[in-house]
């Protein structure tokens, strides 16, 4: 939804960045999804429209947000994941409170599967796209914002153990000196606290990835303690993982999901949660 709150007078230059962003934007609202001004970014430097420098990426974000003020830019289209309120839930009646309850309504879909899976990411801004994905396949999103506290880890090592099933942790992070060793960081932490027969497997950022993609390379963070090890196996650059398209993030996770899950006995659970909301619905409509 476009909204003016000021008026402005944008340069040519400008205007024709504005256009982009619409752009670039309804590519992201026909998957469904929302853009962070980072993604956006990305999505800038990804088809040489800007090179990839910290103050383009200032000049950017400023403009999305006077572009935004200005009525230019749906302000749906860009979400903020860092500063999202915690709104109590209501319902209007009864009834609505039913039908709620009946679209989060599901059994155990793992149950009986030889594997249990979880999603965990490294950054919050991918969430966005990630949350439908993990719905999808019925498991928690873990966003860890770089490396994980001890207590996140904790409890995430209890309720792995808890399916006693063997797990497997689908990773996605930067490709950096600290995005390559959190494989390493999550699999000795988690079994450090029990967890046996882990395995974590990174399914994006990876260097193959790198090179059948290209995203924009990023200068290795030469601070980060992991830097030269990196730095002679892979060489002087990096790579984000918020900087590839949605579409192929979301091929890439479902296609390490489809390895695991039985899918028809994933089905039968469906169809039996679904018998179970008809007749829910019957009751309360009887009432």
């Amino acid at each position: 939804m476009k909204e003016q709150f000021r008026n402005t007078n944008f340069r040519r230059e400008a205007l024709k960045k504005i256009e982009l962003m619409n752009f670039i934007i309804e590519e992201y609202q026909e998957q469904g999804l929302r853009l962070t001004a980072r993604q956006l970014y990305y999505q800038f430097v990804s088809r040489d429209l800007i090179p990839n420098q910290p103050a383009e990426y200032k000049k950017l974000t400023s403009l999305l947000t006077d572009a935004r003020y200005a009525g230019l830019v749906d302000w749906k289209a860009i979400e903020d994941r860092g500063r999202a309120p915690d709104v109590p839930s209501e319902w209007p009646d009864l009834a609505a409170l039913t039908e709620s309850a009946l679209r989060a309504y599901r059994l155990p879909r793992w149950n009986g599967q030889k594997h249990y899976a979880e999603l965990w990411v490294e950054k919050q801004a991918l969430a966005g796209v990630l949350e439908p994905l993990a719905r999808e396949h019925h498991v928690p999103l873990m966003v860890n914002k770089g490396y994980s506290s001890a207590s996140a880890m904790k409890e995430s090592a209890e309720r792995i153990m808890r399916r006693k099933v063997a797990p497997i942790i689908f990773y996605l992070g930067d490709h950096d000196p600290s995005g390559e060793d959190m494989v390493r960081d999550i699999r000795e932490r988690l079994t450090e606290f029990g967890v046996e027969h882990l395995l974590v497997e990174k399914v994006a950022l990876t260097i193959a990835q790198v090179r059948q993609y290209s995203p924009p390379p990023n200068p290795a963070k030469i601070a980060d303690p992991r830097a030269d090890a990196y730095i002679a196996k892979f060489g002087e650059h990096s790579w984000e993982v918020d900087a590839l398209p949605p579409n192929i993030l979301t091929n890439l996770i479902r296609g390490a999901f489809a390895k695991v899950i039985d899918k028809k006995l994933m089905d039968v659970v469906k169809t039996q949660e679904e018998k179970d909301k008809k007749r829910l619905r019957a009751m309360v409509k009887g009432h």
